[in-house]
């Protein structure tokens, strides 16, 4: 522990504390209607497919907009870019407060929502920027568990809207976005100056580079599962323990907000652990433990039972974004804003997918249990990746080396962290 706080001395610490908070509070504008979720579907009078793509297409929006993060962050930098999609959060829950009273106008603020999932492409480059590469992993991790937003608003929610009604949640919103605004732009350092050279090259030349080496897709498709199964399990939990287990609205937010919380703590243990151990080996025993947990959730009718699966394989995924999100600091140094906006995009992606699909095969087939097997499938498919790769790095590379290793870039090896 004393290490991990020497660590962070060995950067600007100021701008991982204004980076952390605006990915708290961004992750709670995220997961807003996901945390509304049983309370719009009882107001609106909506079935479990119109809920579930209620709670899904802000994670879409966000994939979608975390691409153009990574590029702005890039470009212009981190810190302006921030300061841009805090200022457009509060926009959107002023819209939310003031202005939403049908099932259209709840689609297209959703939809806007998604602005929040941008953050993740700009915090994470902003803060690993400020430290050195041995360091990265506690550091990205430490932001990443800025996903804390996550049981906040799963938590709060539902216990404001009981008293007050959704509308007000959207309200209470605006509060921690200017606060976080104005630690963000007090305390980050901004980087445009630093990033000028990378600002003078050509950007669509290193996307163009970036998406041509199989790497960048094996960290998108491994980042769906864990930090998609993530946001998009917290996203449907309230009303998946509502619709499975009759658990009331509130109870189902806290036990949403307890996996979250879990799910956010562990995650820069995930990190540090890619740092010591290597980030494949982590994830050789994080993968194939969310593969078994989920299939097995679907197999129990007991609520206790359910609760402490749930907790653990989302527990699971924490540590696997955890060491994802190491993994693009060391093999994309050069394109860090743009490496995490693409695979925080396919992280997004498959946010959007799981809700949307749990919720529809519940309504055709009265069950959840279908959909929670296509996702431990998916799951264990990543895990038989993670294998062929640790087997073929340990065919190229030296075996000590070989958990931190994909097949190595044409630039030459680059350090371990």
């Amino acid at each position: 522990m004393t290490d991990m706080f020497l660590a962070l001395t060995r950067g600007h610490w100021p701008s991982v504390i204004g980076a952390w908070l605006h990915l708290t509070v961004s992750f709670m504008v995220w997961l807003l209607v996901g945390a509304l979720s049983l309370t719009l579907a009882q107001d609106l009078h909506l079935s479990q497919a119109d809920t579930a793509l209620v709670v899904s297409l802000p994670l879409l929006s966000g994939a979608l907009l975390r691409v153009v993060a990574g590029w702005s962050s890039d470009w212009y930098g981190a810190k302006p870019t921030g300061t841009v999609i805090l200022v457009g959060e509060l926009a959107v829950v002023l819209w939310g407060w003031l202005g939403i009273h049908s099932y259209a106008e709840l689609l297209l603020v959703a939809l806007l929502l998604g602005i929040g999932g941008a953050s993740f492409a700009v915090t994470l480059p902003l803060a690993g920027r400020t430290y050195p590469a041995a360091h990265q992993g506690l550091v990205l991790g430490i932001v990443a568990s800025g996903n804390v937003g996550t049981v906040l608003i799963l938590f709060f929610a539902p216990r404001i809207a009981t008293t007050g009604g959704w509308h007000d949640v959207f309200g209470w919103m605006t509060l921690p976005i200017v606060a976080s605004l104005a630690v963000f732009v007090l305390l980050v350092r901004d980087d445009r100056q630093s990033r000028r050279a990378e600002r003078d090259t050509h950007w669509w030349h290193n996307m163009a580079v970036m998406i041509r080496q199989p790497k960048a897709y094996w960290l998108c498709g491994l980042y769906a599962v864990t930090f998609g199964g993530f946001v998009g399990f917290c996203s449907i939990l309230p009303l998946f323990f509502h619709e499975q287990y009759r658990v009331d609205g509130i109870a189902a937010g806290s036990i949403a907000a307890l996996c979250g919380l879990v799910g956010s703590l562990i995650r820069p243990l995930g990190g540090y652990a890619a740092d010591r151990i290597g980030g494949l080996r982590t994830l050789m025993l994080s993968l194939p433990l969310i593969a078994g947990i989920v299939a097995a959730l679907g197999e129990f009718t007991e609520v206790s039972i359910a609760v402490v699966l749930t907790v653990a394989a989302v527990g699971a995924m924490g540590v696997g974004n955890g060491v994802i999100l190491q993994l693009a600091s060391e093999w994309f140094p050069k394109q860090i804003g743009l490496a995490s906006g693409v695979v925080g995009a396919a992280g997004g992606i498959g946010g959007f997918l799981l809700p949307l699909w749990l919720g529809t095969l519940k309504e055709v087939t009265g069950s959840y249990r279908i959909g929670l097997w296509v996702f431990a499938v998916a799951t264990g498919i990543a895990w038989g990746a993670v294998l062929l790769a640790e087997r073929r790095g340990r065919r190229t590379i030296n075996p000590i080396d070989a958990p931190n290793r994909f097949p190595v870039d044409s630039e030459g090896p680059k350090k371990q962290c």
